[in-house]
């Protein structure tokens, strides 16, 4: 069944629909889009012209495409975050297998409806932990694998996001409001929680966690800036969140496209959005209320321990101490770069990472997971094996971190993860 090309349709066209189905025209041999669903016109015609889809098959929402007959072997629903689960469950009843891009619902309850209705219709669903899929990662379990640094006793584990990215995301974007998204744990982390319950093959059992919005907010707006950055701020020549600098000025920043809503937009199509949308607005007048900031500190059921910091104010990137009882893995996610040091030798060397890629961000494909996911679906729904590949349950648990992390960061208290998972689903079973 390897070379057998998946019929797939795609919900939500968005930029990270756009880059699952571009990474797909790359496999024309593994995969064919036949059908769209997006509200956005011209994304949604993005996708039509880019797969050849005619009219009759692109929608400008998922509710008739899936009323219509199955017409594909999967669906890639990449809405919104809080959109995720209507379009998820009417695909499953329908017989599709899903590849739904991460976090797979807003809501503890809503991740397990997800988990119980992929088990009752028989489908499989793959969530976009895009980290697990790049060479980087698998470089990094290969070498944990082989014993390379011994037994884990722990890892130091930094996200760092750019401010650029920060302020256009996490402020002014899809994603600075928690009842409009997710919080911020889950919607730009449970990537982390994800890779490092791989990496270690353990199971989380407490989680505690800290964070803040500590400087995004109105009381630190510089004397006289105005509601729109575009207004006549006199503070622009010298703000790093100035919106003309980050969407009109840089001409190939991967932020424009998403404030115009539209792919490869021209000045005035940027301008017209900063005017209107949300993305012109004062960084510190937005109705933001995501962390700007937060730890996790993580306990594993064989004693592991992992710190995790998320922070906006850095120059972006991932990096990684794996610290063993033979050795320590030093690695650095946007270089593709990775060091071992032997504790026996004294000696420290690169690792070469095989295929590396060294754009981690977005724009270039997540260091090469956005294909990987891809090539892994294609593995999944044929029956190959792929080291990367992991059931939805697991996928499941590993959101239950971040849901855990972001209850004790309110709570403030530690917590256990059994306890927590017993009590989400002893309510959702209600």
């Amino acid at each position: 069944m390897e070379n057998k090309k998946i019929k797939l349709i795609l919900i939500g066209a968005g930029q990270r629909g756009q880059a699952y189905t571009d990474a797909a025209a790359r496999m024309p041999e593994r995969f064919e889009v036949v059908a769209v669903a997006e509200p956005v016109e011209a994304q949604r015609a993005y996708v039509q012209k880019k797969h050849n889809i005619p009219d009759e098959r692109a929608f400008p929402s998922w509710e008739p495409l899936l009323t219509a007959p199955k017409m594909a072997d999967a669906a890639l629903i990449c809405t919104m975050d809080r959109a995720h689960t209507a379009p998820a469950l009417a695909a499953m009843e329908k017989g599709y297998d899903l590849l739904l891009e991460k976090p797979a619902a807003p809501t503890p309850d809503e991740c397990l409806r997800l988990e119980s209705a992929a088990a009752a219709h028989g489908v499989r669903v793959l969530v976009c932990h895009v980290l697990r899929y790049t060479p980087f990662f698998r470089t990094l379990r290969r070498l944990i694998d082989e014993g390379a640094v011994g037994r884990v006793i722990s890892i130091q584990h930094r996200e760092d996001v750019s401010p650029g990215h920060y302020s256009h995301a996490f402020v002014r974007g899809n994603w600075g409001n928690t009842a409009r998204s997710t919080p911020m744990i889950l919607q730009k982390s449970c990537h982390d929680m994800d890779i490092l319950q791989w990496l270690l093959g353990r199971r989380c059992t407490e989680v505690q966690s800290f964070g803040s919005l500590s400087y995004f907010r109105p009381e630190n707006a510089p004397d006289g800036a105005p509601e729109r950055c575009l207004d006549g701020c006199p503070h622009a020549g010298e703000c790093p969140y100035d919106a003309r600098r980050l969407y009109l000025n840089n001409k190939t920043s991967w932020l424009r496209p998403y404030a115009a809503q539209k792919p490869n937009p021209i000045d005035e199509e940027v301008e017209a959005a900063l005017r209107t949308t949300q993305y012109g607005r004062c960084v510190f007048r937005c109705d933001n209320d995501v962390v700007d900031h937060q730890v996790v500190n993580l306990l594993f059921d064989d004693g592991a321990t992992v710190t995790f910091s998320m922070c906006g104010f850095t120059r972006g990137g991932r990096y990684l101490h794996i610290m063993g009882t033979r050795g320590v893995l030093d690695g650095h996610f946007g270089d593709a770069s990775v060091t071992l040091t032997d504790f026996a030798s004294g000696k420290t060397r690169e690792i070469p990472v095989s295929d590396a890629r060294s754009d981690d961000t977005i724009a270039g494909g997540h260091g090469g997971g956005d294909e990987g996911i891809m090539a892994a679906f294609h593995d999944l729904l044929c029956g190959v094996p792929n080291v990367s590949l992991c059931d939805f349950s697991t996928s499941v648990d590993n959101h239950m971190i971040a849901f855990a992390a972001e209850e004790s960061r309110l709570s403030g208290r530690v917590i256990s993860l059994s306890e927590y998972k017993s009590r989400i689903r002893a309510q959702n079973a209600v």
